[in-house]
């Protein structure tokens, strides 16, 4: 009951180019709405366009180097941009001034590789540098520090100590409910850590893949994950359940059994990301070819299997996003240009009416005597009473077609204090704050 209407006339992924948004961008993100798009570019400026009006509407001038990284907040009030100068900067769109106001400044002491927000509280930010060190940056007053994410060493096993000490962080990503932070080494390794305990919980050995780990990405639910590794093959596997952080320090080892792998068995490609779709039934990949802009789509649910590759012609590609409500795909060219990919539809008007006939030209139509005339009001009380006896569902309500149903899963309840933990001094965050459109008069 209260389930939406699928619509058969059109494809669950997208098949074409709709739009193309010249920004000179390496990297572009839709916002958790899906009603913006913000592209970093090697310059250091990062912009933020509207999809609808296809203009832009903040330019966000902060850095000297080249954007590595663009990340949105939940209700997208704010824009996190990471860069080669060594800082992370934490946009307000909320402000009416352009560039937005500065909420938070973070510097380092090497390039930056990636910032991500935690999914329930903009103040916790997880950072990835290039010295492959990963640090827990809370802006919050109470918990204010960097944090960095250590691996646990077997004191066990020497030699294994030595080589695990030699080995560097290529990647980072909270899972969708925060509560943990996945790591991925240059050996192949994945390693878990508590969110709020900072410490690790979990080391999975990916069985077949020792080469470096370059990206993660999960499904909105969090019990899928897909791996980028430097062997150009991505993996994807079903995640385990993990225990909270226990006292005496104990953790999980567990090998990780891929249940899908995806590649390029001709060409041999890499990959340079990957994006979900928003049920996590397809997976986008945007293939490293160094002769055509390329993006494969597979059927992540069953089996694996290879349903399109979208060409979107000679410019190379450099980043792919799938929209996070709609069967829409942003990739980026090595042009600077933003493809957005959507499905086109043929109008079929005969499918809402019956009866309905589409014609090439316009023909005399004849009016029926009662095609007009007012409904019995016999037949009107009649039908008011067959929907006085309908029952009526007072506990579910109506579902709203665009909630992402990834929020029910990231609701705390009263005993998890690593749910609690991020709720603790919240941002300001909130539902229904507006962006005011800044006219060129006002920016003068």
């Amino acid at each position: 009951m209260n389930k939406t209407v699928a619509n058969f006339f059109t494809s669950p992924y997208p098949t074409a180019i709709q739009t193309s948004l010249d920004s000179l961008a390496t990297i572009a993100r839709f916002d958790q709405s899906g009603k913006y798009v913000a592209a970093g570019r090697q310059d250091g400026l990062a912009v933020v366009w509207d999809l609808v009006t296809r203009g832009q509407v903040r330019w966000l001038e902060g850095h000297v180097k080249g954007i590595t990284s663009i990340d949105w907040s939940q209700n997208s009030r704010y824009v996190m941009t990471s860069s080669k100068d060594w800082n992370v900067i934490v946009w307000d769109l909320a402000s009416d001034m352009d560039p937005p106001r500065r909420q938070a400044t973070i510097r380092f002491d090497v390039p930056v590789v990636s910032a991500w927000f935690h999914p329930r509280n903009s103040k916790i930010i997880l950072v990835l540098l290039s010295s492959g060190e990963a640090y827990i940056v809370d802006l919050r007053r109470e918990y204010r520090g960097r944090y960095e994410l250590c691996e646990v060493q077997d004191e066990s096993d020497d030699e294994s100590q030595m080589n695990r000490a030699r080995t560097v962080f290529s990647a980072a990503r909270f899972d969708p409910s925060g509560k943990h932070v996945f790591l991925g080494t240059t050996l192949g390794f994945v390693l878990v850590f508590n969110s709020r305990t900072k410490t690790m919980v979990a080391r999975h050995k990916i069985l077949g893949g020792t080469s470096a780990i370059r990206g993660f990405e999960f499904t909105a639910n969090g019990r899928r994950l897909v791996t980028n590794s430097q062997d150009r093959i991505l993996r994807q596997f079903s995640l385990p359940a993990y225990a909270p952080p226990s006292v005496d320090g104990e953790y999980i080892e567990q090998d990780l059994e891929p249940t899908h792998r995806f590649q390029d068995p001709i060409s041999k490609v890499g990959w340079h990301a990957m994006s979900y779709s928003p049920d996590g039934e397809w997976l986008a990949g945007g293939a490293a070819d160094d002769a055509a802009h390329k993006i494969y789509v597979w059927d992540s649910g069953r089996e694996g299997l290879l349903a399109s590759t979208l060409d979107g012609g000679r410019e190379l590609l450099t980043y792919v996003h799938w929209h996070p409500r709609k069967p829409l795909i942003a990739s980026v060219t090595n042009m600077g240009n933003i493809l957005i990919w959507h499905c086109p539809t043929e109008e079929r008007w005969g499918a809402f009416a019956g009866g309905f006939e589409e014609v090439d030209e316009n023909v005399e139509y004849e009016e029926r005597e009662d095609e007009f005339d007012i409904e019995d009001e016999a037949d009107i009380a009649r039908r008011k009473m067959l929907e006085e006896e309908e029952d009526v569902d007072i506990d579910g309500g109506i579902t709203d077609p665009t909630e992402n149903t990834a929020d029910h899963l990231r609701q705390p309840t009263e005993n998890d204090d690593d749910f609690l933990w991020a709720t603790y001094e919240p941002d300001d965050d909130m539902k229904g704050w507006k962006m005011k459109v800044l006219m060129e008069d006002e920016q003068d």
